[in-house]
């Protein structure tokens, strides 16, 4: 059984930032991908940033150049730095992992994170 625990969201003002954190525990494949989806109120969730266990980034659109993901395998954590957020940033932030072992993803319970002045 694999578990994502998430932390690091909450209230920013805009132009603030945050960081995300997410370790994952659990029989985890040595390569897979994490990464954050995001869903706002009314909409689709949808990819935010992924970084492979090699190091391979992937960056939607909205977070290029505001937003930098990391990890650290050894500890089969992910972060994600958000800079120069913006209200339209508001969004329940879903840690997740795909195990490319098995094909299978796993999914955290999501973390608030709330961009207001």
């Amino acid at each position: 059984q694999v578990q994502l625990v998430e932390s690091g969201g909450g209230l920013v003002q805009p132009g603030g930032s945050l960081r995300l954190s997410c370790a994952a525990s659990g029989s985890i494949f040595g390569f897979n991908a994490m990464g954050w989806y995001r869903q706002a109120p009314g909409k689709e969730r949808e990819l935010v940033a992924a970084i492979t266990s090699g190091g391979v980034r992937n960056y939607a659109d909205s977070a290029k150049g505001r937003f930098t993901i990391s990890r650290d395998n050894a500890k089969n954590t992910v972060y994600l730095q958000m800079n120069s957020l913006k209200p339209e940033d508001t969004a329940v932030y879903y840690c997740y992992i795909h195990d490319m072992g098995n094909g299978r993803h796993y999914w955290g319970k999501g973390t608030l994170v709330t961009v207001s002045s």
